[in-house]
């Protein structure tokens, strides 16, 4: 059972951290509930009937945030995770996702982080999770669909929706003097 767990858990824990920091908004509330969704994840694993390893994660990951947050926060506060996980993500594979070409390109890229992550806030839930699960942590259609149990074309919609409403609120904000 360890020597599974081995292999199907641990080669995705960076991964299950950065989706409970976009979910939980903060590294200690992350780091809880990726602990608590390995416990699960332990339990579970003689379960684990195959498939992708990653996506079985971080539904596990996923289903224990929201537990957690309902337990540990007033249910009117949402908070998010940062962008900074992309560059833990693409540094793990071996990729750069910024190429900073000096203190200006530093900054300006700062300004537009901090613009996006503002923007993926300002989401709503449903479009925010799938934007997240989709463009952060590159799940497939398939698998967001059977994570969320929604049908694909749903995470379809939800996807472009938000990825519309992304691009109306960064054009805008590109528009005002």
């Amino acid at each position: 059972m360890a020597e599974r767990f081995n292999e199907v858990v641990l080669p995705h824990l960076g991964d299950a951290l950065a989706l409970a920091r976009w979910l939980t908004g903060n590294a200690a509330d992350a780091e809880d509930v990726v602990q608590d969704a390995c416990i699960k994840a332990h339990t579970g694993i003689a379960g684990y009937a195959g498939g992708n390893p990653r996506a079985w994660l971080l539904t596990i990951v996923r289903n224990t945030s929201y537990t957690w947050m309902s337990r540990n926060r007033p249910r009117g506060m949402m908070a998010v995770g940062d962008l900074g996980d992309l560059d833990e993500m693409a540094a793990a594979h071996g990729t750069n996702v910024r190429d900073e070409d000096g203190p200006e390109a530093s900054l300006i890229a700062k300004a537009e982080t901090a613009a996006l992550e503002k923007a993926i806030a300002g989401l709503p839930q449903p479009f925010r999770e799938t934007l997240v699960l989709r463009d952060i942590n590159g799940l497939s259609y398939r698998d967001i669909s059977v994570m969320l149990s929604v049908p694909i074309g749903t995470v379809m919609s939800r996807l472009a929706r938000a990825r519309s409403l992304l691009a109306s609120e960064l054009g805008e904000r590109h528009d005002r003097p």
